[in-house]
This record gives structure tokens, sequence and C-alpha cells, in this order.
């Protein structure tokens, strides 16, 4: 059980770190489209090591599970990333960390929404309670920085609804070829997409930066890419699903607190009673979601 706990709790803070170690490169002077490539650059080789490992003894994709996966890795991993970036240029590492907690309730919408999923009361008083923590937390913000807050936090919420398309889209695709092989194959695509971009988008010289964002982009793609994947997926394995959810929600108070202590970023009343609320809401909506 406590070996399960420390993989589930070790992959949701370094989960969560990626926002610290994107904001700590963006002093360096790089834009979001270099500073994704190099991070997807990196990790494609061990995604690609995690694909070939979780597929080494099954089938070939077939032409259709090809067709889905590059929608996947577009949506899920490429779209959802390149807003995510973007937006941290604009907004604090905690208000990014909680505004991606919604996901579960943009899941539920958009279930609602695309296949006429019915959404219980239960589930609807936690949507409240998620999204009054965030909006405490962004009202601070938007005070104090304007529209640089609602840039930031439009992106970083879109980034959220990419990644719940893709999660709505992967249920069959899961099932079909294991959780990790897709992770892996939809990451590659990622990458790929990734690396077009900045080719299309900045010359070449772009790619010559500060040796510190190498080196942090190096640690993105290791240890807040690759690994976080690993160490929640071992987390599940030996404690379940519903278990390592729950676990999961240190990630916005340790990004919180590497935020204050790494980026000195502020730390007031507002920021920990939004926490607070996103933290209560998601617990709710999962747990109904689960029951249910």
């Amino acid at each position: 059980m406590w070996v399960g706990l420390t993989f589930a709790v070790l992959g949701a803070v370094a989960f969560s770190a990626k926002a610290i170690v994107v904001k700590l490169a963006y002093r360096y002077n790089v834009d979001a489209v270099t500073l994704l490539m190099f991070r997807m650059l990196f990790a494609m080789p061990l995604f690609a090591l995690m694909a070939w490992w979780a597929g080494r003894d099954k089938a070939s994709l077939t032409r259709a599970q090809w067709k889905q996966v590059l929608l996947v890795g577009f949506s899920g991993y490429y779209l959802a990333s390149f807003l995510d970036f973007w937006g941290l240029q604009y907004i604090s590492a905690s208000l990014e960390r909680l505004i991606l907690y919604l996901n579960p309730t943009v899941v539920l919408l958009l279930g609602w929404w695309l296949y006429g999923r019915r959404i219980r009361a239960q589930q609807l008083w936690a949507m409240a309670i998620s999204y009054t923590g965030v909006m405490l937390v962004f009202g601070h913000e938007l005070h104090f920085d304007g529209w640089v807050t609602l840039i930031g936090g439009g992106l970083v919420f879109a980034s959220a609804i990419s990644y719940a398309v893709y999660l709505l889209m992967s249920g069959e695709l899961v099932a079909a070829l294991g959780s990790m092989r897709l992770v892996g194959l939809a990451s590659m695509t990622a990458a790929v997409f990734c690396i077009l971009q900045f080719v299309l988008l900045r010359p070449m010289g772009a790619a010559v930066v500060a040796p510190e964002v190498i080196y942090l982009s190096i640690f993105n793609a290791v240890f807040c890419t690759a690994v976080p994947v690993l160490l929640v997926m071992l987390g599940v394995e030996k404690i379940g699903a519903a278990l390592a959810s729950q676990v999961g929600m240190v990630g916005p108070m340790s990004t919180l607190v590497m935020g204050v202590f790494i980026l000195d970023e502020p730390f007031n009343t507002w920021i920990l009673v939004g926490t607070a609320f996103v933290l209560a809401g998601v617990y709710l909506a999962s747990r109904r979601a689960r029951s249910g």
C-alpha cells in the first residue's frame, strides 16, 4: 500500500513541477514554441522506448487505430501542451495548476454536450465549488494584472478543454492498446507536431538558446514528463485508479508551495481558499463519477 501511495504522490508532484520548470525557463528569453519543441525533442526517445516496451508482444496497429493515435496525439498532447505553455507566459504557476485541475468537470460537461450523459445534482455542486475556487484566485490576479491574466487563463482553460477531448476520445483506444502504449505513441506523435511547428514558425537560429534552457528542458522531459507517467501507472497498479486519483490532488498544493519557494510567487488567503475549493470540488466530482 505505502509503495503504491509513494509512487502516486511522487508522480503527481513531478507532473505539477512542470509549470515551475517552464516558468524558470521563461526567465531566459525563450518563447512557448521553442520551449515546447525542446521538451518534446528530449522526451521523444523515452516515449519511443515506452511504446516499444508496451507493444513488443502485441499486434501491429491497424490503419484506423493509427488515425486515432494521430488525433489523440494532436489534441491531448500537442495542442493541450502548447496552449498550457503559452498560457504560462502570462499567469502564475499556481493559477495554471488550479485551472488544469478543472479537467474532471470539463469532461463531465463535454460528455453531457456531446453524448447526452446525465449530470447529477451532486456533480453540479462539485463543479460549482471548483469554479468558485478558480474564480477567487483568477479574480484576485485579474485585479492586479488585468488583460494579461485574462489571456493566460483563457489559454490554459483551452488546454484543459483540449485534454478533456482527448480523454473522451481515448477510452476505446486505451482498451485496445493499453495505457502505456497509447501514451508512448500519442506523445511521439505530439513531439513530431511540436518539432514541425518550430520549423515552420521559427528560424533555425531560434534553437540557439541559453544553456539553462537546455538543462531545464531535459529535466522537464525526463522528470516532469516521462517519469511521472511511469510512477502514476505503477501507483494505479498497486493501489487502484480511485485512490491514485485522490492522491493526485496533492498536485495543486505542491505547485503552490514550489511556486512560493522557487519562483517567489505571492502566497495569500485568496490562493489558499481557492485551492481548497478546487480540491474539494474535484474530489466530489471524481467520487461521484466513480460511484456512478
